[in-house]
């Protein structure tokens, strides 16, 4: 299984067999706090459980539904809130936005310039990062020819991961993106 230079499996959920999430969520903590650190930016309690939250599952997971989580929690917490924390992380290189669903998961190369290609579960919700440079320079020539500045790439592909094939999950389509390419 590839891993990236953070160390996270590429393709998770997919790949990963008796993958320990608590470390999963830790390790992406971890990792989150030091990139902090370097930049002297505030990783401060609200945000650091949001990045929790968003890495709790490798479901993309929406503003709301944090703030719901927040809430039962006993937070005093609104939607700005979130949504402030949600623009630090992503400001950061923390987590990515996927744009189809209008939700967040975490980034497996935190605090690298990259960009963001997901794998989309149709049966279960699950999303998996992948990293190919392949497909980051086959794009930015082309739009370059056509006098397009790609300024952010994120490329949603909606499928059926080996688990939801498996299980015959084919007709069951919750959770597709809308559009291939935001």
């Amino acid at each position: 299984m590839a891993k990236t230079r953070q160390g996270f499996p590429e393709g998770l959920p997919f790949t990963a067999r008796g993958h320990d999430h608590a470390i999963c969520v830790a390790a992406a903590v971890d990792r989150a706090a030091e990139l902090c650190a370097r930049r002297r930016a505030r990783l401060t309690p609200l945000r650091r459980r949001v990045l929790e939250l968003v890495w709790r599952s490798h479901e993309p997971v929406g503003a709301y539904a944090i703030l719901e989580i927040l809430r039962a929690e006993g937070r005093r917490a609104a939607p700005p809130t979130v949504y402030r924390a949600l623009e630090f992380l992503l400001a950061h290189g923390l987590v990515h936005r996927i744009e189809s669903l209008n939700a967040f998961v975490g980034c497996i190369r935190p605090g690298t310039a990259h960009g963001g290609q997901f794998l989309i579960c149709g049966g279960c919700g699950a999303a998996a990062e992948i990293t190919d440079g392949r497909i980051e320079r086959a794009v930015k020539p082309r739009a370059r020819a056509l006098g397009f500045e790609v300024t952010r790439q994120t490329i949603e592909l909606g499928g059926l991961c080996p688990r939801c094939r498996k299980a015959g999950a084919r007709g069951r389509a919750r959770n597709q993106p809308s559009r291939a390419v935001s």
